[in-house]
């Protein structure tokens, strides 16, 4: 397995205080809780206030989060950014394709309609033991990754919105 590669960001324009939405599905709870973990952690040392809403399978997922965006927008308290997280491990049928393929077509569908950030951490694999080395925040850390990247674009819509 290829290390994951990290390069230190180096926007740091403040967002603290800012507000995360997670929308999780929960079709492996253990790989799951691993991946919340590592999204939370990282939601925390920017000083970012969170909510988790939890999903059956990643199909579900974009749409979830579309609904909380225009609920949290209508009661006045909006979503800064999104972090998705879920496992799909591939199977005997073609079902492992549809749902990583539209899953990631409605998110970033989603992301780019809005101009909002938003990270993918739905894993895709061939194995749960690949599962898991992307869960676990002392390994791949994929639910860490899918919060920074939201929040790097966040960091950058902020910067921009500035100037």
């Amino acid at each position: 397995m290829a290390d994951a590669r990290r390069a230190p960001l180096k926007d740091q324009t403040d967002i603290a205080g800012a507000r995360a939405l997670i929308v999780e599905a929960r079709f492996y709870d253990d790989i799951q809780d691993a991946m919340l973990e590592g999204a939370i952690a990282e939601l925390k040392q920017a000083g970012m206030s969170y909510d988790v809403l939890t999903v059956t399978g990643s199909l579900e997922i974009p749409a979830t989060i579309a609904i909380a965006l225009d609920a949290a927008e209508k009661n006045g308290k909006p979503y800064d950014a999104a972090i998705a997280l879920g496992c799909v491990i591939r199977g005997d049928t073609i079902h492992f394709e549809i749902v990583s393929m539209e899953s990631s077509r409605a998110l970033m569908d989603l992301s780019v309609a809005r101009k909002f950030p938003l990270g993918n951490g739905i894993i895709t694999v061939n194995t749960e033991d690949q599962a898991w080395a992307r869960a676990r925040a002392s390994e791949l850390n994929k639910g860490g990754d899918a919060a920074r990247a939201a929040l790097a674009v966040l960091r950058i819509k902020r910067r921009l919105a500035k100037g």
